[in-house]
Order: structure tokens, then sequence, then C-alpha cells
């Protein structure tokens, strides 16, 4: 089957890949080409996501075997003849997950850019295509040296992506500091990959799980690996690139960066760091809840002040994705959980609240917070899909961010009461600018001399709506069904410490 899986997928972009290039060069009228090329991408990305959701309701007794024969489904391809490189897939219910929310984003980002997108949209789904199948690989390898290929390759595109179809002329300076940023925080992990090599001839991860490294080396590799996947994440105060990176981007730029790029880091902190480096783990594990804390206090009150609605997001995500670490850095099957969770939670809510905050830049081309006010009157729908994503982002009991928050509360309680003690005033925090927010935006009196024209969603837009709301609410009252999914590998992973 995960052979099947893997084909499949591999020849599905292929043949996504041919049919645009086929369009593009025989069919010579533009309408008609663009009309033709988003029917055909539509078609596709849905088709992967069908499959990809039908190997999972196939695959629901997955579990990960104590023998460590974990990954069941796997390819194996050699590389470099003379060097022990392997190209190597696997795949667990956490990496089928991760798959399922790729997935799940990539026809929603064409559904977004149907009218958003003006001009080389040939190009941008092609950028968009090259973005899945690079996701699609990261969660699939098994090898750290072609992880570290996928998880720099990711900047490619979305380098393309923010810098071509970006907002604003800052689109330049932000797509820079993306760029920079990530890449010297990764060169960190390339020496440590370099160290790895060299000390046991190998970069298969099935083999590092099993390898005792000297508690020195440990910490230096712990070091390498850690702060370049807290620059992915980002982690305070390796964030300052995310706040720009949002606001420059367009409306699918920032749902991708948000509900997809986001979560590399700290998946990377679950597939390696944390299994690998079990002592230098428990050695900085003061330094990560510092951290941690320090960032999540910090960008809470920062988003406060923030003015730009895009950048509101920005901060709230950097905040819950210092919760996310937190959690991972538990060591126990609540805390880890919650966070796995927490990952699939803000990848579908953050994503859709930065969906409508561009469904309102369409209308009235502004994101300014003090230009907005009394849209209740004119944008029901609009309002009521934004109350949604905000509970949930508030983590309300019902949502599906509650349950990923409350176990990581459960889990911190464990291992340092005061953690537990600041993270829930963090949350007060949260709920005190989301609610001012929406307060902000849908209440109040209709500022008319702002607005040119009043319209609520159209039909494209109440899909997309609709379907992230109905998500955050079928998360927050089957999270059980998930958390059961995720148990098996978790508890493997704890082994090793």
């Amino acid at each position: 089957m995960g052979f099947l899986l893997y084909y499949v997928l591999f020849i599905s972009f292929g043949l996504w890949l041919a049919a645009l290039l086929i369009i593009s060069f025989s069919i010579y009228g533009s309408l008609e080409k663009v009309r033709l090329v988003k029917k055909t991408s539509l078609f596709f990305s849905f088709f992967q996501f069908i499959l990809i959701l039908f190997f999972w309701i196939l695959s629901d007794n997955i579990n990960i075997l104590a023998d460590f024969d974990i990954y069941n489904f796997q390819l194996h391809k050699q590389w470099l003849f003379l060097y022990n490189f392997h190209y190597i897939i696997g795949i667990d219910n956490i990496s089928l997950l991760f798959l399922l929310l790729t997935f799940f984003l990539t026809p929603i980002c064409i559904l977004i850019s149907w009218n958003s997108i003006k001009y080389r949209y040939v190009s941008f789904i092609i950028c968009l295509i090259f973005i899945t199948f690079i996701l699609f690989n990261i969660f699939c390898v098994l090898d750290l040296v072609f992880f570290y290929i996928f998880f720099e390759s990711i900047l490619i595109p979305m380098f393309i992506l923010i810098g071509v179809w970006g907002s604003r002329q800052r689109k330049i300076h932000a797509v820079y500091q993306l760029f920079f940023y990530t890449l010297l925080g990764s060169l960190l992990m390339l020496l440590g990959i370099l160290v790895i090599y060299s000390h046991i001839q190998t970069t298969d991860i099935r083999i590092l799980y099993n390898t005792n490294f000297s508690f020195y080396r440990q910490l230096i590799l712990w070091a390498s690996f850690f702060f370049a996947f807290c620059v992915k994440v980002p982690l305070f105060p390796f964030h300052i690139w995310l706040p720009e990176a949002h606001v420059e981007a367009p409306t699918v730029g920032s749902v991708i960066l948000a509900g997809v790029l986001l979560k590399l880091g700290t998946y990377g902190l679950l597939r390696f760091v944390i299994p690998i480096f079990c002592d230098a783990t428990y050695f900085f594990l003061p330094f990560v809840y510092t951290l941690c804390l320090l960032g999540i206090i910090y960008t809470c009150c920062s988003t406060i002040r923030q003015v730009d609605l895009k950048k509101v997001i920005a901060y709230a995500s950097v905040s819950h994705m210092s919760f996310v670490i937190l959690g991972l850095f538990t060591s126990n099957i609540q805390g880890i959980g919650g966070s796995v969770f927490l990952m699939l939670s803000h990848g579908i809510v953050s994503s859709g609240l930065f969906f409508c905050i561009g469904c309102v830049y369409d209308r009235y081309k502004t994101r300014i917070l003090r230009y907005y006010s009394g849209l209740v009157s004119t944008m029901p729908i609009f309002s009521f899909c934004l109350f949604i994503l905000i509970l949930s982002n508030i983590s309300f009991p019902g949502t599906s961010s509650f349950v990923g928050e409350f176990l990581i509360l459960v889990g911190l309680f464990e291992n340092n009461h005061f953690a537990a003690l600041i993270s829930t005033f963090s949350i007060i925090l949260t709920a005190v600018y989301s609610i001012w927010l929406y307060n902000r935006i849908i209440f109040n009196k209709l500022a008319n001399r702002y607005y040119s024209r009043f319209s609520d969603f159209s039909k494209k837009e109440f899909v997309v709506g609709f379907t992230f709301c109905f998500i955050t609410v079928l998360f927050g009252l089957k999270g059980s069904y998930i958390i059961s999914l995720i148990e098996a590998p978790l508890y493997v992973y704890l082994s090793f410490k």
C-alpha cells in the first residue's frame, strides 16, 4: 500500500505538470488558457487529497511496532553508490496527518487564488506544484541528507511566490529576509549532518535512533539542529522575518507559510532532535523553557500593539508555535501529543484567518486596522466564519486549539508548575487581543467613508470559509480520534529517552 501511495502521488504530480505545459503551449487565448488551467489544477489537487484521505481510511490500524520496524511502508533507493546515502521514504501516522494537511490546503489555495491572482497564473500553479511536491517528500523522507535537501529546496518556490505575486514594494526586502534568515540557520544543521556522517558513516535516521553519541557531541549536535529548526518555526528571537513575509505575501503565500511551512521546524524537532539527542535535550530543557516563555509573553504583548491585520495573525502564530515547542519538550505523551494536535489545528485556524483577511483586503485594498469597523452589517457570513476561527485562536472549548493547548498544559504541569502558570497567563493575553480584534473589525459603527462597495463572501469564498470552520469544530469535538492515531508513534519516540 505504501508503494502504491507513493507512486500514484508521484505520477499525479507529473501528470499535473505535463497537463499545464500542454495547455500553455497548445491554447493561445489567454482567458481560455487560464480557465482551463484553473479547472485542471483544481481537479488534480482534489484528486491527490481524496487519494491520501482514502489511504488514511484504509490504514486506520497502522501502528508503529516496538521492535523498531516502525515504518511499515518504505521505498529504498540507493543514491551515490560510493557513499552511504539512501533515498528512503517511510510513513507513520504522524507523517500521514501532515500529508493530509498539505494536500488539504492545496485545493484550498487554488480556490483562494481563483480571482486574486491576476497575472502569470500558469507560473503560479507550477510554483504551487513544486511546493506541494517538496512538502510531500519532507514528511516522508527518512534520511538526514535528503531531508536537508528538501528542507532547503522549499525556500526557492516560496521566494518566487512572495517575490512575484507579493502585494507591495517591500516584498523584495521581505523575501530576502525569509531566504537568508532560514538559509543561514540551516547551515548549522548542515555542519551537524557532516559531523554525524563522519562519526557513523550514514545518515539513515533508523540507525541514528539506535546510535549512542557522547554527551559532549550531543550538546554540539543538539545546538546546531535546534537553532536551525528554531529559525524555521520561528522561535523568539529568530522571528523577525515572519511578520514581514506574511505582510508582503499574497493570501495563498500566507496560507502555505502559516499552514505548513511553520510546521517544518517543529516536525524536525520531533523527528530528529528529541529522539536522537536525548541527554542533550534534558540538559537544555531550562534554556528551551525560558526561550519559549519569553517568546510567548513578548509576542502576545507585541500583537496587541499591531495595526496591520496580517501582522496580528503573524505574531499570534509565533506565540502558538512557542506553545508547541513547550509541549514537545515535556517528554510525556500528553504534552507531545498535544503539540502534534496543536500543529494540525494551527495549520487550519491560521490559514483560515489569513484567508479572511485576504478577503477583506481584496475588497477594500487595505489591511490597516483603523479603517475597519462594523462589517457585520455588510458581511454577516464573513463575520460568522471569522468568529469561529477567533474562538479557536483563543482555545475556546469545542474548537480544535482547545484540545491541543489543554493537553500541552497537562503535560507541562507534570514537569514545571511555573512554566504551566506562565503559559496559562499567555492564553488570557491571546483572548484579549483576539476578542479586541474581532470587536474592532466586526462591531461598532460602519465607516461608510472608507468603503467604495459592499459584498459578502462569494460562492467559492463561502466554500473555503465553511470548510475551515467545519474542520475546526470537527477537530474540537472528535479530537480523541486524532490523539489515538498518534499515540503509537509517540510511545516509540519516548522509548528512546
